[in-house]
């Protein structure tokens, strides 16, 4: 039996069993990428470049982002479903800190970018090993210093709510942007790239202003926009889908608006909703969903 040893982080990993690495690369801990090494090699190289070991495995080859099939449960809910561990105290903790950082302004861009690292690392990724956000405040400083600006200036007067609303759009546009570009696996990073146009970013916003006429039609916009978004993700073989519907979003969205009216329940709905939000995010390989 060899004793395997594969990079990640930087960092050597094993020794590994040969039973053990063939589970390592079932489950995308070790990809095609990823640097090997046992006795008798000369160096690190490759797995994709060791002659046999992929294939040995069994199963279907490893996708970039990740290898698992397609799932199909119940309400036509397709594909792996990521979720979130978030501790109660902390999420509640770091979620008023960001509150108070885009209130100050100037605290904006450090507090946001502490936030998504953060709340990146706590997500479990079917077939991602060790998820996690890699942007750095330098990156789009900016864009958060104007999202403060605008914020404070809609509230302030509403004469410019219109002009703010399209202006946050256009910022926040490039944020999603950043966002997607920074998702990394394993300390490497994933080559996802946002797609959608500016122009069709901006619709939805203001669409989702207008729906708040409705009363209940924002619900629908809000799945219909996230639906959208999820579609122009590239740069993978596995799309993300978003399973949840308009009636859901809006039944869970009241729930947890009545409730945090109530003060103390507050962490608790923050967690509760934030995770069923997650939870309806999944990966399903390309066409599958909407085939």
């Amino acid at each position: 039996m060899s004793n395997w040893f594969y990079a990640a982080h930087g960092q050597q990993q094993g020794p590994f069993g040969d039973a053990q690495l063939r589970d390592l690369i079932a489950n995308g801990t070790v990809r095609a990428d990823t640097l090997v090494w046992t006795e008798g090699m000369a160096g690190w190289q490759k797995a994709a470049e060791v002659p046999g070991l992929m294939a040995s495995a069994g199963g279907p080859p490893v996708l970039p982002m990740g290898g698992s099939p397609q799932m199909t449960g119940a309400g036509g809910a397709v594909g792996n479903a990521l979720s979130a561990d978030l501790p109660l105290w902390e999420l509640l903790g770091r979620a008023l800190l960001y509150i108070i950082g885009m209130l100050l302004v100037i605290p904006a861009p450090w507090v946001a970018v502490w936030f998504y690292r953060w709340f990146g690392s706590r997500l479990q990724v079917p077939g991602r090993p060790n998820f996690s956000f890699t942007g750095q405040v330098g990156d789009i400083w900016w864009a958060f210093i104007i999202l403060a600006l605008l914020g404070l200036a809609g509230a302030y007067d509403a004469t410019y709510q219109l002009i703010t609303i399209i202006l946050q759009a256009v910022v926040s546009w490039f944020v999603l942007r950043w966002a997607v570009s920074n998702f990394a696996s394993n300390g490497q990073r994933i080559p996802t790239t946002f797609e959608g146009s500016i122009w069709g970013y901006i619709g939805w916003q203001l669409l989702l202003v207008i729906s708040f006429i409705t009363i209940i039609g924002w619900a629908w916009v809000i799945t219909a926009m996230l639906r959208w978004m999820c579609r122009n993700v590239a740069g993978a073989r596995r799309e993300i889908v978003f399973n949840g519907s308009g009636l859901e979003v809006l039944w869970r969205s009241i729930v947890f608006a009545l409730l945090s009216f109530l003060i103390i329940p507050i962490p608790w709905m923050l967690r509760w909703y934030a995770r069923w939000y997650v939870s309806q995010f999944a990966l399903a390989p390309r066409g599958a969903a909407y085939a």
